[in-house]
């Protein structure tokens, strides 16, 4: 390609970068990255919600930091940049959820701090970042994070809707009628366990859907 033929910003190629996480290479039911984040914050729909559009804005921005300064930085010294890049995002976005959203930034508590450490935006900046153009590095860090924040926001639902009979706190069982009728709240859907059972069952209906997700024994 030469240099007055530049590719279009929504090609073909482009597009899969932004949606093949979201299925066939997702971070959390294919490649089994941030598990953790999926068993702490998912008791409630608003913080899983909260995490994922942060970890969306840290993992672009960081793609796109660490795509513009690829050519300078010393080989030697990339993960010692690429951790301060992600530490200087996550601490912004922290500054930023203390000041407009401080409930929700108590119940996520510590784990705004350990997206620094999480290895989905350190394998992305590694893997991919680091080689390519900024347009390309920054939707594959988008979509890897939406990959990572659809499924938290999916387990998340079904842990507060039906652990404690709400959704975003808003009482959809009470409403429906259902606690009249005999219906109780599964206090087990609060537990950890239950995130690891849930995501199980993401992975399960992802793979009777995807047939090519199955491992060859």
């Amino acid at each position: 390609m030469s240099k007055t033929e530049r590719e279009p910003m929504f090609s073909a190629k482009n597009i899969k970068l932004l949606s093949t996480p979201l299925n066939d290479e997702n971070p959390i039911t294919v490649q089994v990255l941030g598990i953790c984040s999926a068993l702490a914050v998912t008791v409630k729909l608003e913080p899983a919600v909260v995490l994922a559009v942060a970890v969306v804005a840290v993992m672009g921005s960081a793609n796109v930091i660490i795509s513009v300064l690829r050519k300078t930085i010393p080989n030697r010294i990339r993960i010692i940049v690429q951790l301060v890049v992600i530490a200087s995002l996550v601490i912004l976005v922290d500054q930023v959820l203390k000041a407009f959203f401080y409930d929700v930034s108590r119940q996520l508590s510590v784990f705004v701090g350990l997206i620094i450490t999480n290895c989905i935006i350190m394998g992305r900046l590694e893997a991919f970042a680091l080689g390519n153009r900024i347009w390309p590095s920054f939707l594959d860090g988008v979509g890897n994070a939406a990959g990572y924040g659809w499924i938290l926001i999916v387990v998340a639902f079904f842990r507060e809707l039906l652990g404690s009979g709400t959704v975003w706190d808003y009482p959809v069982m009470e409403k429906l009628g259902l606690f009249n009728i005999g219906y109780e709240n599964n206090g087990f859907m609060i537990l950890p366990p239950m995130a690891l059972i849930t995501v199980g069952v993401i992975i399960w209906v992802q793979r009777s859907r995807n047939r090519k997700l199955i491992e060859s024994k």
